[in-house]
């Protein structure tokens, strides 16, 4: 690009930004907050579209590994998923110890410093 080129793109985008700003209207201030508040929406309303999917997403996938969960309660035997519904806290005790159990199992023995 020569020197006149140049020359004339630079012009050119001064008088794009006169342009740009006389669009604005007569106060400067209210018509750039204007555009910002133009901007903000449009970047709630994109915002608001991205959350919805993922929940719908997430939703989704809490559904499926419900089914697969309550299917297996099911299998076992005893009628495990009634006796677990009457009594969530026992379950939630067994779950508790049966975690706490594995941690002490799996954990890496620790050496003493000293």
């Amino acid at each position: 690009m020569n020197d006149k080129q140049f020359e004339n793109k630079v012009n050119q985008d001064v008088e794009n930004a006169k342009d740009d700003l006389s669009t604005l209207g007569d106060d400067g201030v209210t018509g750039l907050t204007r555009k910002f508040e133009q901007l903000t929406d449009d970047t709630k309303k994109t915002v608001d579209v991205a959350v919805k999917n993922v929940n719908k997403a997430v939703g989704q996938g809490l559904s499926q590994y419900n089914a697969k969960v309550q299917d297996v309660a099911d299998r076992v035997p005893g009628a495990f998923s009634k006796k677990a519904a009457e009594y969530p806290w026992v379950t939630m005790t067994i779950s508790l110890v049966a975690g706490l159990l594995l941690g002490i199992l799996l954990k890496p023995g620790r050496q003493h410093i000293g």
